[in-house]
């Protein structure tokens, strides 16, 4: 094989857009729902801070928005179990239309009320936590079994786009034009991502569905719980996230440490830049098999990554490493998500991806109270760097304790086989 070859190996599979006009669909929805969504990241800590000029304010923001994320991101699992997927995406983005429109005709106000937008904040959250998982769950559908993975890592590029891009347009339009504006750019997205879900053909379950209930949530993470395969997936996420996220650090990181304020803006798309290098390098990634052991080794080098970023004598050796990080953290991703929507039944999909959702949320969060606790009481390198080597303490952890999870195989695993054996007479009944 020549460089060549091994180069076009390596680019990233595009095939799921090619081949399925519904995979297109929801890929373009997700790039713009992501891009509008952090036009408004940016917009509503800047608005709660201009308003209150209180940090514990914007946080609190984060605050109103758990509990429903906890409530509606399990409700919402069940719900595309038994609902029809496509109306729930559109029925939930008209209601994040008209949420987002709220927020703005508020910032357009004279006398912006802060109640308004803590209250459509944690709306908004519930009706995020609604459609996720519905959208989660139909992707697998749109796409040929062998081609999930491929689909994965395009639907990952497609969120990398907006994260790396809808900052940089937020900032612009907060110090020129405002808040407000910020949100009609989110509510133009949102209407565009509802209009694309509508445009999809119909998937109406296939089997007797469960009615949403505590019973059915219930079911739901016992089986999560059995499958030691998933199991690992979930756990390898939130040791990464919870040990060793440094977000919340790189304002410190950047004055304090290395004394470069002006090159946070870098520190913040590192590791997004990483990610989309590694996406847009995935093609190798449908040529392996034991998806577990890539997720352990790929989780592992994330939290050595961000180790020796703790350590980093500069602070461009640092955002070099939190690049390798994203780009780990990235094959991880494309790891677990392959492992969910080659295996999990689809009459558990939708309460499989509530859950997935609440894993990968949910560590974010307590990972930012560590990490500002760590750096408090020892410092903000010692927290980086201690948070990093707990991360591959506890991928290492998981992986001795969880064979299934270390030697799972797609080509011989009993629910990769059946799901891919159903999915082909699925195939040749149409």
């Amino acid at each position: 094989m020549t460089w060549k070859d091994r180069l076009r190996a390596m680019r990233v599979d595009t095939t799921p857009l090619r081949t399925s006009r519904d995979f297109r669909l929801l890929f373009l929805a997700g790039t713009v729902f992501y891009l509008g969504g952090m036009v408004s990241y940016v917009a509503l800590p800047y608005q709660l801070y201009q308003l209150t000029g209180s940090n514990f304010a914007v946080g609190a923001l984060g605050i109103a928005e758990l509990v429903p994320l906890l409530l509606f991101g399990l409700y919402g699992g069940a719900l595309a179990d038994h609902v029809d997927r496509r109306r729930l995406l559109i029925g939930t983005g008209v209601a994040q239309v008209l949420l987002t429109a709220v927020l703005m005709v508020n910032a357009f106000l004279d006398d912006p009320q802060l109640w308004v937008i803590y209250g459509v904040g944690a709306m908004l959250a519930a009706a995020g936590s609604l459609q996720r998982p519905s959208k989660e769950a139909l992707e697998p559908r749109t796409v040929a079994h062998d081609q999930i993975t491929a689909a994965n890592a395009l639907s990952s590029l497609g969120m990398q786009i907006g994260l790396l891009a809808g900052p940089a347009v937020g900032g612009l339009l907060v110090a020129s034009v405002g808040a407000g504006w910020c949100f009609a750019v989110d509510v133009a997205g949102l209407v565009v991502a509802t209009v694309l879900f509508a445009l999809m053909r119909p998937y109406p379950h296939e089997q007797e569905t469960t009615p949403p209930s505590l019973r059915g949530i219930g079911e739901g993470l016992t089986y999560a719980l059995r499958r030691r395969d998933l199991l690992g997936t979930y756990l390898v996420d939130i040791a990464a996230m919870l040990l060793a996220m440094p977000v919340v650090l790189f304002p410190a990181l950047a004055e304090t440490v290395f004394r470069h304020p002006e090159l946070l803006g870098l520190l913040y798309t590192a590791e997004t830049v990483g990610s989309m290098v590694a996406t847009a390098t995935s093609g190798w990634a449908a040529r392996i098999h034991h998806h577990g052991r890539a997720i352990v080794i790929a989780a592992s080098a994330y939290g050595v990554a961000i180790c020796l970023a703790g350590l980093a004598p500069t602070i461009w050796v640092a955002i070099a490493l939190f690049v390798v990080a994203g780009a780990a953290d990235m094959v991880s991703g494309i790891f677990r998500a392959t492992i969910w929507n080659q295996t999990i039944p689809d009459t558990m999909r939708g309460r499989l991806a509530g859950i997935e959702m609440l894993s990968y949320s949910i560590g974010p969060l307590g990972g930012q109270v560590r990490a500002g606790i760590v750096a408090d009481v020892w410092s903000v390198r010692a927290s980086i760097a201690s948070g990093g080597a707990l991360c591959v303490v506890g991928v290492a952890a998981t992986a001795l304790w969880l064979r299934d999870f270390w030697t799972y195989d797609n080509r011989t695993d009993e629910h990769a086989v059946r799901e891919r054996e159903l999915r082909a007479e699925r195939a040749r009944r149409v």
